[in-house]
C-alpha cells in the first residue's frame, strides 16, 4: 500500500473541492485533492449541469474566483471556437443562450477552465490531483482524522493519504462515516428544526430529493436523419411510470406534463417552445449549451442542450448508508430512466408539428467523456451534512418564515448566496417544494463539525437542513463554501490553529475574514439589491 503526507487533503474534485483547492495554494500550503471520476469539476463537468445562478451574478453575490471562472469560460469559446463576431463582442456572452443561467456552456470547456486556473498550483509543486481515487476508509485519533485510505478504481490499488487538515468535498459526504464525523441524512421534522415547510411526525433519513443522470442531446434536423437508440432495456419499465408523489405528478413521469414546481399543478412542456413566450416551457432552450445562432456561416453546429429535466429525475431511492450492490441498482435505473426518455422522444413524442417522435435526436459521448453519452456521474442534490457547530434553517432565510424581513445577518459570515428553496420531489413521495428565500449569508459555524478538530464540510454537505439544502446547493454557493474553507484550512495551519478556535474567538475570526475579504469574497449582500429583493415581491403582490 502506497503512502503520501500533504498539509491539507481534499476529498472529492468537484465545484467545492476545485474552490478550496484555489483557494488554499493561493496561501502556498501543499494540498492533494482526489476526485474518483476522470474529471475534476462535479457539477459543471462530469455531472454535466449548467450553472443554476441567481439574477445579480454578474455583478454581486460570488467569489471573485467564481467570476474569474465565468468570465474565462466566455474567453475560451471567443479564442476556441468560430463564434460569430457580433457573439464573441458580446460582454455577456451565453454560449448555449439557454435560459436557466447566463452561462450555458458545454462540460468540457468547464473541464479546460479549472484546468487552467489549477495549473499554477500543479506547476509549482503546490497541488497534486489524483482522479479515479474513492474514500473507503479513515484513520482516526480520538476528535482528529489522521489519514483517509483511497482505491485506485482502474488498479485496484490502494492509497493512504495523511494530512494536517481534511476537506470533505465529496458529492455524498462520503467522509463522514468513514471518520466517524456525526452527520444526518434526509428531512428533518419540524420539532427538531421550526421550519415551516419540514415534515411532520419523526425525521424520515431516507427521505431525500431525486437525483438525475444528466446527458447532452443533440439535434440534427437534416431531413429523414435517424439517431435511434437500441430500445433501453428498462423501457418497459419506465415508458409509463407514473410516480407516488403527494400532491400527485401530473402523469407520466415521461411525457410532456408535469408538476408546475411552484404551483404544483399540471403543466404543459414541449420540446422547441415559442421563446417569444418567455415563459421556460422549452425543455431545448432551458438548458442549451450549444447555440447555432452564435456562429457564423458555414460553422453552425447542430444545437445540443443539456438534459436536466423533471422528466428524468430519480426518486425510486436513496444512496445513502446503502449497499454497494443496492446503490448500483439504483443508480443503472437512473441511468435507464434518462435512456428511455430519450428513446420516447426519438420514437413517441408527440411533436410540435403534429408528427411523432424526433428521430434526429442523439446522444452526445465526446461531451462528456463517456461511451454511452451519459455524464460521467449523477447528479446529486442532497448528501449526507455535517452536525456542526451552527445550522441553517428556513427560519434564518425563507421569505415566509421571516415574514418579508431580511435573511438572518451571522456574524460569522464566509459568504454569500441565493437561490430559490429548490427542492425536487423526494424518495418519500413528497411533490416540489419550491419557495421564495432572501439573499443570504453562509455562515462559519456550518462548516464545523460540533467535535472533530481538522476536518471542514465544503460543498452541499454543510450544516444546513433538508429544506434550506435546496438553496444552498448551487453552483456559486458551492463554490463559495468551498473557497472558505480552503482559506480556513490554509489559515489554521499558518498560525497553529483548529477551525473551532477561530470561529469561537472574535479577534481570530476578524483576522479570517479580513483574509476572505481581501481574496475577494463578500460578507454581506449589497443593500440595495436586499431592497430590489423585496419590492419585487411588494409588485408581485399587486400584479
Amino acid at each position: 500500500m502506497l503512502e503520501i503526507r500533504t498539509s491539507i487533503l481534499i476529498v472529492g474534485g468537484g465545484v467545492g473541492g476545485c474552490a478550496a483547492a484555489l483557494a488554499a495554494t493561493s496561501m502556498g500550503v501543499q494540498v492533494v485533492m482526489t476526485e474518483p471520476t476522470d474529471w475534476i469539476g462535479g457539477q459543471l463537468t462530469s455531472q454535466a449541469v449548467p450553472p443554476d445562478e441567481h439574477p445579480w451574478i454578474e455583478k454581486d453575490g460570488c467569489t471573485a474566483r467564481y467570476q474569474q471562472f465565468r468570465q474565462s469560460v466566455r474567453d475560451y469559446y471567443r479564442k476556441h471556437y468560430p463564434l460569430s463576431s457580433a457573439a464573441a463582442s458580446e460582454p455577456w456572452l451565453n454560449p448555449g443562450g439557454g435560459t436557466v443561467s447566463g452561462l450555458c456552456h458545454e462540460p468540457r470547456v468547464a473541464l479546460a477552465v479549472l484546468e487552467q486556473q489549477l495549473m499554477s498550483a500543479r506547476s509549482a509543486g503546490l497541488l497534486r490531483v489524483l482522479n479515479h481515487h474513492r474514500p473507503v476508509g479513515a484513520d482516526v485519533d480520538g476528535d482528529r482524522v489522521r489519514s483517509v485510505t483511497f482505491t485506485d478504481k482502474h488498479t485496484g490499488r490502494t492509497l493512504t493519504i495523511t494530512a494536517d487538515i481534511v476537506l470533505d468535498a465529496t458529492e455524498l459526504g462520503d467522509l463522514l462515516p468513514l471518520a466517524g464525523v456525526e452527520y444526518v441524512s434526509g428531512a428533518e421534522s419540524r420539532a427538531d428544526t421550526g421550519e415551516l415547510h419540514a415534515i411532520d411526525g419523526p425525521a424520515q433519513p431516507e427521505n431525500v430529493q431525486a437525483l438525475t443522470w444528466c446527458l447532452p442531446l443533440r439535434y440534427d434536423p437534416t431531413p429523414n436523419a435517424d439517431h435511434t437508440l437500441d430500445k433501453p432495456s428498462q423501457y418497459d419499465r419506465w415508458h409509463g411510470y407514473v410516480p407516488d408523489l403527494t400532491p400527485p405528478w401530473a402523469g407520466p413521469l415521461i411525457g410532456w406534463e408535469a408538476s408546475h414546481a411552484i404551483t404544483l399543478e399540471p403543466r404543459r412542456f414541449n420540446l422547441f417552445g415559442d421563446l417569444s413566450l418567455n415563459d421556460f416551457s422549452s425543455l431545448w432552450h432551458y438548458r442549451r449549451i450549444v447555440a447555432g445562432e452564435y456562429y457564423d456561416a458555414g460553422h453552425q453546429p447542430h444545437e445540443v442542450t443539456l438534459v436536466n429535466w423533471p422528466q428524468n429525475d430519480y426518486l425510486e431511492g436513496n444512496i445513502i448508508d446503502k449497499p454497494d450492490a443496492v446503490v448500483a441498482e439504483h443508480l443503472e435505473a437512473a441511468k435507464q430512466l434518462s435512456l428511455s426518455l430519450v428513446y420516447w422522444m426519438q420514437t413517441e413524442a408527440p411533436r410540435h408539428d403534429g408528427g411523432e417522435g424526433y428521430p434526429g435526436l442523439s446522444l452526445c459521448p465526446e461531451l462528456v467523456g463517456t461511451m454511452d453519452g451519459l455524464a460521467q456521474a449523477p447528479y446529486i442534490r442532497e448528501s449526507r451534512r455535517i452536525v456542526s457547530m451552527s445550522r441553517v434553517t428556513e427560519t434564518h432565510i425563507g421569505y415566509e418564515a421571516r415574514d418579508g424581513r431580511p435573511a438572518e445577518l451571522f456574524h460569522d459570515s464566509v459568504g454569500v448566496g441565493y437561490y430559490r428553496i429548490d427542492l425536487h420531489p423526494s424518495t418519500a413521495g413528497n411533490n416540489y417544494i419550491d419557495i421564495p428565500s432572501m439573499p443570504f449569508q453562509i455562515p462559519l459555524g456550518a462548516l464545523i463539525p460540533v467535535r472533530v478538530e481538522n476536518l471542514l464540510a465544503a460543498c452541499k454537505n454543510i450544516g444546513v437542513t433538508h429544506i434550506t439544502n435546496g438553496c444552498y446547493r448551487l453552483h456559486p454557493v458551492e463554490w463559495n463554501i468551498g473557497e472558505s474553507a480552503g482559506l480556513l484550512a490554509a489559515h489554521c495551519l499558518l498560525n497553529g490553529l483548529c477551525p473551532q478556535q477561530v470561529r469561537n474567538d472574535p479577534a481570530r475570526l476578524e483576522e479570517l475574514q479580513t483574509l476572505l475579504v481581501s481574496q475577494g469574497i463578500a460578507l454581506a449582500w449589497p443593500d440595495t439589491i436586499i431592497e430590489e429583493h423585496l419590492e419585487s415581491f411588494q409588485v408581485g403582490a399587486t400584479s
